[in-house]
C-alpha cells in the first residue's frame, strides 16, 4: 500500500503518478539519471546486476528484487525513452545465469562470481550500509584499482548511487508492490 495518495487509475503504476504529480521536475531528472546508468554504463551486465541486486537486497525494494536484466532491462530502457540499441552495444550484455541472483546475498561464500563481480557486490554493500568507512579503506581501494579503471569506478559509483536513491524512494513510499513502473517520460498525467 503506497504511503502517499494514488488515484485509482494509477494503482497499476503508482511510480509514474508520484514522479509526475508530486515532484515532476525532480522525477524527470531522476528518470534521466536512471536511464543514463542503463544506457551508458560500460560495466558488464553481470557486474551491473551484481551491484544492483545487492543494493536491492539492502534497500528492501520488492520491485528491484524481482527485476531481471535479461527479461526487463531493455523494456525498461524503451519505456523510459532510451536507446536500446546503444545500451545493447556499449557493454557485454551476457545475462546472469540460473542461481546468480540467489547467490548475491551470500556472495562471500558463492563460487560463481568473477573478481570484478565480487568487488561490485562488496562496493554496493559497503556504499549502501557503511559508506563512511570506504573513503579511507586503502586495502579496498587497492583491490578496486587492480580490477577497475578510474572511469569504471566512477561509473559504478554513479550506478549504485542511482539504485540506492531510487530503490529506497520506491520502497519507503510503498510503490514497490507493482511490477514494472514506467518512467516520467511515458506517464500520462
Amino acid at each position: 500500500m503506497p504511503n502517499v495518495a494514488i488515484p485509482a487509475q494509477f494503482e497499476s503504476d503508482p511510480s509514474a503518478y508520484v514522479w509526475t504529480h508530486y515532484g515532476p521536475e525532480i522525477g524527470m531528472a531522476a528518470g534521466q539519471y536512471s536511464l543514463a546508468v542503463y544506457e551508458n554504463s560500460k560495466l558488464s551486465m553481470r557486474e551491473m546486476e551484481a551491484a544492483r541486486i545487492r543494493t536491492a537486497q539492502i534497500n528492501g525494494c520488492a520491485l528491484c528484487l524481482t527485476m531481471r536484466a535479461d527479461r526487463d532491462l531493455f523494456g525498461h530502457i524503451e519505456r523510459s525513452g532510451g536507446d536500446v540499441a546503444k545500451a545493447s552495444t556499449i557493454r557485454d550484455n551476457t545475462p546472469p545465469g540460473a542461481g546468480f541472483y540467489d547467490d548475491v546475498e551470500n556472495w562471500r561464500t558463492a563460487t560463481g562470481f568473477s573478481g570484478r563481480e565480487l568487488l561490485a557486490i562488496e562496493f554496493a554493500e559497503r556504499l549502501g550500509e557503511k559508506p563512511k568507512g570506504l573513503k579511507t579503506d586503502e586495502d579496498f581501494w587497492n583491490r578496486m584499482h587492480q580490477h577497475f579503471s578510474d572511469a569504471e569506478i566512477v561509473d559504478m559509483t554513479f550506478s549504485i548511487g542511482s539504485w540506492i536513491a531510487l530503490g529506497r524512494l520506491t520502497h519507503v513510499l510503498g510503490l514497490d508492490d507493482v511490477c514494472m513502473p514506467t518512467m516520467p517520460q511515458a506517464a500520462q498525467v
